[in-house]
């Protein structure tokens, strides 16, 4: 037997309704947003506006589909489950990855501040985990080698290669 489909919604469907407007909200913003930046074909016949446009259409088509969904009924098929409450110290440690980078980015160059946001990150996703490991000075090392040892050809495959300016930490080009 199918489910009946209630056109009104209930008092439970309001945290999803308000989801569904965010992001259908921030959707509008980036295409907002993206009306101001540049259509000039580049590289490969595609212009510096094609991911902002296609980031705020897909993000503005899933609003619409979250916010359809909370007012025709609510989140189908979901059940009430005891799941465990959010781990906020991982949050945290990721977020000071993300907001530190973002603020050294032109002080230390981006290698050291993508390093920087690698080794904070996973140090918030293992305590997240429970790694009895993450406290250890030898996982901190491995941690910041394995975020330069990514971020340093990412940034050498933009600079060097795409000829894409990223901020450096000497005027070599090449950290």
């Amino acid at each position: 037997m199918q489910a009946e489909l209630t056109s009104t919604p209930t008092p439970a469907n309001w945290p999803q309704t308000l989801v569904g407007v965010g992001v259908l909200v921030t959707g509008l913003a980036l295409a907002y947003g993206a009306i101001d930046i540049s259509s000039e074909a580049g590289y490969g016949g595609v212009g510096p506006n094609f991911l902002p446009w296609l980031v705020s259409i897909a993000l503005t088509l899933c609003g619409g589909w979250i916010l359809w969904e909370a007012r025709t009924g609510g989140f189908r098929e979901m059940e009430e489950s005891d799941s465990t409450p959010p781990y906020w110290t991982g949050f945290i440690w990721v977020s000071a990855g993300l907001l530190l980078n973002a603020g050294l980015i032109t002080v230390i160059g981006f290698i050291l501040s993508c390093a920087l946001c690698y080794l904070l990150a996973v140090q918030g996703l293992r305590r997240a985990g429970g790694q009895a490991i993450a406290n250890s000075p030898r996982t901190w090392f491995i941690d910041l080698l394995t975020g330069l040892i990514i971020s340093a050809p990412v940034y050498w495959m933009f600079t060097k290669f795409l000829a894409i300016n990223l901020p450096g930490l000497t005027a070599t080009g090449w950290i």
